[in-house]
């Protein structure tokens, strides 16, 4: 409704700062919390976050998302508010964490890390920062590298034990190996010469190698032979929008040839939200004690997230009409969402299906 003229947002950022900072710190954040929060407790073996605490936490996002919206009229307020959510967040996932004296810290840090970038992107809306993209960059930097560390453990992990199930025996992926630390110290050197830099030869470079090294290490994964099972299969085609979006963004520097918005929504509306719905209804059968299996409408928000990513990453590349492209894309890409939770909504509100 922005864009169409026909209202004017009550914010201190412009619409389009507001929809990158609302997409990044509103939305993937509430993602971030929300598995970060789950998988606490099988990380640590502590009981999990609930009660109050969690309910205080739940209205300070959404205390932060009304902030923002209206940081026009309220000022620093926003900045209070939005921020300290990543703050409460990070001490309450540090407690847990460093009780348990569990390895996951680095996880930990990459949440306060986001805090940061959404300080700096508030920054930038209060006119302290000179840099109007460093706050997004920085913040799709930290989120890119999360899918990266997290998925580098789940994807081959849940692709063994779907091959093993179904009696393959050899070239089953294993355990982070030296390659996947080479390659997620690539991808953050890169990244952060890119926040930096955004236009600089040498990060255009970087992302180059870095998207060549993330293709070798999905393909390691073995993929293909899982590709049976639509809940593993998901996984790798999310991780596939890494090397995509990455490589995208190189020849956005490089050449000029692509237009950056297409590199950038092929790590957001690709990656990030199909790596969102893989996991999230993944968790959702798991925790709720249904059979780990995909079914029709499963198969559908798949697909719609899948068609909705790839028409936004199309569309500025003149491939077919813009606007049409656009429309349809979001559509599908919101579609996606609104099956997951008419679909999985429920699930969670019922006893659990298997009666445990």
């Amino acid at each position: 409704m922005a864009l169409a003229g026909t209202v004017t947002l009550p914010s201190a950022f412009d619409p389009l700062s507001w929809h990158r900072h609302e997409m990044l710190f509103g939305f993937v954040g509430a993602v971030v919390a929300g598995f970060l929060l789950t998988a606490i407790p099988n990380w640590t073996g502590r009981l999990p976050i609930a009660g109050r605490p969690l309910l205080a936490l739940l209205l300070l996002w959404v205390a932060g998302r009304a902030a923002v919206l209206w940081s026009a009229t309220i000022g620093m307020a926003a900045f209070v508010i939005d921020v300290g959510f990543y703050v409460v967040l990070a001490a309450l996932a540090a407690r847990e964490v460093l009780a348990a004296k569990n390895r996951n810290l680095p996880v930990v840090a990459l949440v306060m890390m986001l805090g940061v970038a959404n300080a700096v992107d508030h920054g930038v809306a209060l006119g302290f920062v000179a840099d109007e993209g460093l706050g997004w960059r920085a913040g799709l930097a930290v989120i890119v590298l999360m899918i990266s560390l997290i998925g580098g453990r789940i994807i081959p992990s849940f692709t063994r034990n779907w091959l093993s199930r179904n009696g393959v025996r050899e070239g089953l992926p294993g355990q982070p190996t030296r390659y996947d630390i080479a390659t997620l110290v690539l991808t953050g050197a890169a990244l952060l010469v890119w926040v930096a830099a955004p236009n600089a030869l040498f990060a255009g470079i970087l992302l180059g190698a870095a998207a060549v090294f993330q293709t070798v290490r999905l393909a390691r994964w073995s993929g293909v032979r899982a590709a049976r099972d639509p809940l593993v299969l998901i996984l790798h085609v999310g991780y596939l929008w890494i090397p995509i979006g990455l490589a995208l963004l190189a020849v956005s520097i490089l050449g000029d040839i692509v237009p950056r918005s297409a590199a950038i929504h092929a790590l957001t509306s690709g990656a990030m939200a199909t790596m969102i719905l893989a996991v999230m209804t993944r968790a959702t059968l798991g925790h709720t004690g249904h059979q780990l299996r995909a079914d029709a409408p499963t198969v559908l928000l798949y697909t719609l997230v899948t068609v909705g990513a790839a028409l936004r990453v199309l569309a500025p590349l003149g491939l077919f009409d813009f606007t049409p492209g656009m429309q349809v894309s979001a559509l599908a890409w919101g579609a996606a969402f609104a099956v997951y939770l008419f679909v999985y909504g429920p699930m969670l509100f019922r006893p659990k299906a298997d009666g445990i």
